[in-house]
């Protein structure tokens, strides 16, 4: 799959520069070329700048394995877990490391989310027999990472109150709205892909009671001011992530572990780890690369923009477009055109309104493949690109019907 995909962005990219040139923009060879080293340069960047959070939390992780914190944490989880991956033994580390990487998604823990993520598929690749294929488990895991609930987004709010947005925070029910269609979808779609039972009590049970806990959750954020909704995540985020690194430390000592030495022997798998990802991180990226400054998703925009207008539907949503786009392929791109949608139509225009909840409801999914895929040497990903990218099309429809329907 992943060398079919990275084959078809090569014959895009080349079709999207011949037609520059036939146009007469040569300046595209240029930004082809300067992709081709920016790539390479920000590959390693992000590897390298992986290494001392990996490391941080390996070594961690390592000891709250040891103190029996974190088989305490999958105990919350596991009859759910085990129902939608029962290839997955009962006790497997790979249910704490799981449950931790999709709480710390939860509440926008970037720096945690990601180092978690990588240990838990790692777990997971333990139990893979054919260790280039992607085994079900760990595709069902890369999607729900992929499209998992953000509960409080704050960074969209930081950057809708910088560009001077009245009430910065009024996305934030679109968004988690959206982020939900997102996240249903992928579980959705791989179940149907892998035959999982979802109609059984227990999967029925644990999505009540989520439901019901983010209900309540957003009735109580809604009754905050903006200010107050950024500390009050702010504050339960750092809260949580400060008390599980107390909990591994203090419970290891107390139970005689040598913690200096564990969490050593974990950050030097962390440290291993990191540099393992710069080729595929480099494929990716210079794929990616070349797909944008070939202006192939600019000829796509305008492909899309004139078939809406030949269908006679309201167009305002193709202004947000570019950072839907952007968003599989690249988050600081589709930062930027976040930014740059914000500031040509206004922040609290409907296309400043929708590029933010774009932003705050998808994910990077090129990126997260390659990164969780790469760790563990996994080059067959199977079906996990396509119930992504599904799960990213919910995601983006349902953002632009939510806008509508609040903005409209």
């Amino acid at each position: 799959m992943l060398n079919r995909v990275w084959l078809v962005f090569f014959i895009i990219a080349l079709c999207a520069i011949g037609l520059q040139l036939l146009t007469g923009h040569v300046e595209v060879l240029s930004a082809a070329v300067a992709a081709l080293f920016a790539s390479a340069k920000l590959a390693a960047e992000i590897a390298l700048g992986l290494v001392g959070v990996l490391s941080l939390w390996m070594g961690l992780m390592r000891l709250g394995e040891k103190a029996g914190v974190v088989s305490a944490i999958a105990f919350v989880f596991e009859p759910l877990l085990r129902r939608l991956m029962p290839e997955v033994p009962k006790g497997h580390p790979a249910f704490g490391s799981m449950t931790m990487n999709l709480t710390a998604n939860v509440f926008g823990l970037d720096n945690a989310a990601t180092p978690l993520g990588l240990k838990a598929m790692q777990d997971l690749q333990s139990l893979n027999p054919v260790k280039t294929v992607a085994t079900n488990a760990q595709i069902l895991f890369l999607v729900l990472n992929t499209s998992s609930v953000t509960l409080v987004p704050v960074s969209v709010f930081l950057y809708r109150a910088q560009q001077g947005a009245a009430a910065p925070a009024d996305i934030f029910l679109p968004i988690l709205l959206a982020t939900s269609a997102s996240t249903l979808a992928g579980l959705l779609t791989v179940a149907l892909v892998q035959r999982i039972s979802l109609f059984n009590t227990v999967v029925l049970g644990y999505g009540a009671l989520m439901l019901s806990g983010l209900v309540a959750s957003v009735f109580y954020l809604l009754s905050l001011s903006a200010r107050a909704v950024g500390s009050v995540s702010t504050v339960l985020g750092n809260g949580v992530l400060l008390a599980l690194v107390f909990s591994f430390v203090l419970v290891a000592a107390m139970r005689k572990v040598a913690i200096y030495d564990e969490f050593i022997e974990g950050a030097k798998d962390g440290f291993a780890q990191s540099i393992q990802l710069i080729p595929y991180l480099l494929a990716m990226l210079l794929a990616i690369g070349l797909l944008r400054a070939s202006g192939a998703l600019d000829y796509l925009l305008q492909l899309i923009a004139a078939g809406v207008r030949i269908l006679g539907f309201d167009t305002r949503f193709v202004d947000a477009l570019p950072t839907a786009l952007m968003k599989p392929f690249s988050g600081s791109g589709a930062r930027a055109m976040m930014l740059e949608t914000m500031e040509h139509h206004g922040v609290d225009s409907f296309a400043g309104r929708l590029a933010a909840i774009f932003q705050g409801s998808t994910e990077t999914t090129f990126y997260v493949l390659a990164v969780y895929f790469g760790s563990v040497g996994i080059r067959h990903g199977r079906h996990a690109l396509a119930c992504g990218l599904t799960a990213d099309f919910a995601g983006i429809s349902a953002a632009i019907g939510v806008c509508y329907w609040f903005y409209g």
